[in-house]
């Protein structure tokens, strides 16, 4: 029988390979077992993190490093240093996966001028990258406060132009972005376009309530992506679900102020758009403008099919339900009276209580040319704030049908 005495030395050493270990990744040694991921550390790549100096450069030549790596790499923005980087595009294929580590901060420049005509539309740009991890509990500020006021939403008289997403994702697979706070954005906070196998959690995500088009999460041409247990506060969609979207799941959001969770706009500028498998669940919202939103534009075509809203609470909300096929953005033309439309069908509203601001709190305003279809109204609750009456609901040209008991009562009875 082996005794305690025997297990004692082994253990020690255990223990202190654990806590050599520990310390080579905060020292960011690159001298690692076959087992362990390799640590890049932003400042050994000449970065001063003192939120003055400009050090866009040393994070490319540490990502670099970190994507030229045969073993797997972790790229760690320190703790307690704030890093100030312009536009930057971090690209892939890396050699094996990489731990983005942001522990600091990473912020942007506070004047417009760092950014060319030609390109406003990134800050952070992370591009063709498989088995990529964003996380590390660190901030991502955008320092938007000057493209706020230079907008056209805020100053009609300015033109509108497009400003910076500040943490963007294309064609990325198997991507994880974990415990961050992401902040004040030149406008949308986190972009995911043309992605597979997306995880997205524990995010904290938040700018003014009257800063424009801050999004809190767009997701565009992607498919089989997660959302979940996120605190979106910003002054636009909590959530924006653009063309190209399928297998999307949402769960355990906390959103406002904003606009709420949005599917689309699709089918602007007469453009098809194909939405699909789309389960939004648990979800609370504070004073946004809207709740479970569908928009679509006169003249578009495709379809947004297959979606559920589910277990959702609205406190003070405007527009608690609404499917809106006649979306018109105030900054851009809108063409009136078109016979096409992105179809909009087999949608469920299921278990959806708390308060409107808005009597109107079921507004289903659907294209008489293709009307919406398989809408179905499930265990609804809604009431005017501070009990000051009954709520309402408008339907045209929509086709539904009631399960259990709905407040207010579907469309006056109509269908």
């Amino acid at each position: 029988m082996l005794t305690r005495s025997f297990f004692a030395p082994l253990l020690v050493l255990l223990l202190l390979s654990v806590s050599n270990a520990n310390s080579v990744q905060d020292t960011g040694c690159s001298l690692k077992s076959s087992t362990q991921k390799i640590v890049f550390v932003l400042d050994n790549y000449g970065a001063r993190g003192d939120g003055k100096h400009d050090d866009t450069q040393a994070l490319a030549r540490a990502w670099n490093a970190a994507c030229s790596s045969s073993r797997p790499a972790v790229l760690l923005v320190p703790k307690g240093k704030t890093y100030l980087l312009k536009a930057i595009t971090l690209s892939g294929p890396c050699k094996s996966n990489i731990v983005f580590k942001v522990k600091g901060s990473l912020i942007a420049p506070s004047s417009m001028s760092a950014w060319s005509e030609n390109d406003r539309r990134r800050w952070i740009f992370l591009q063709r990258v498989t088995g990529l991890t964003v996380n590390g509990g660190g901030t991502i500020n955008g320092n938007g406060e000057m493209w706020w006021k230079n907008s056209c939403k805020t100053n009609k008289v300015l033109p509108c132009k497009e400003a910076p997403t500040a943490l963007s994702f294309h064609l990325c697979n198997s991507l994880k972005v974990d415990n961050l706070k992401i902040v004040n954005s030149q406008q949308m906070h986190v972009s995911v376009q043309d992605c597979s196998n997306v995880h997205l959690a524990r995010l904290t995500i938040t700018a003014p309530g009257t800063s424009p088009n801050t999004d809190g999460i767009h997701i565009t041409h992607s498919k089989y992506v997660q959302v979940r247990d996120c605190l979106i506060r910003t002054g636009d969609d909590c959530v924006s679900i653009e063309n190209g979207t399928h297998n999307l799941h949402v769960t355990r959001v906390v959103c406002g102020p904003g606009h709420g969770i949005s599917i689309g706009s699709l089918g602007d500028h007469e453009s098809r758009a194909e939405v699909s498998r789309i389960y939004i669940d648990t979800v609370r919202l504070y004073g946004t403008t809207n709740g479970a939103r569908i928009k679509t534009w006169q003249g578009g075509s495709g379809y947004a099919k297959d979606i559920v809203f589910q277990n959702m609470i609205m406190d003070n909300v405007q527009n608690p339900i609404i499917i809106d096929q006649n979306y018109c953005d105030s900054a851009k033309p809108c063409t009136k009276n078109q016979k096409s439309a992105v179809e909009v069908r087999n949608v469920v509203f299921k278990n959806i209580r708390g308060t409107t601001i808005s009597r109107d709190a079921i507004n289903l305003s659907c294209s008489k040319d293709l009307p919406c279809s398989g809408i179905a109204l499930e265990n609804i609750d809604l009431n005017l704030e501070g009990g000051k009456g009954g709520t309402e609901s408008t339907c045209q040209n929509a086709r539904w049908k009631k399960f259990g008991n709905v407040v207010p009562l579907p469309c006056k009875g109509k269908k």
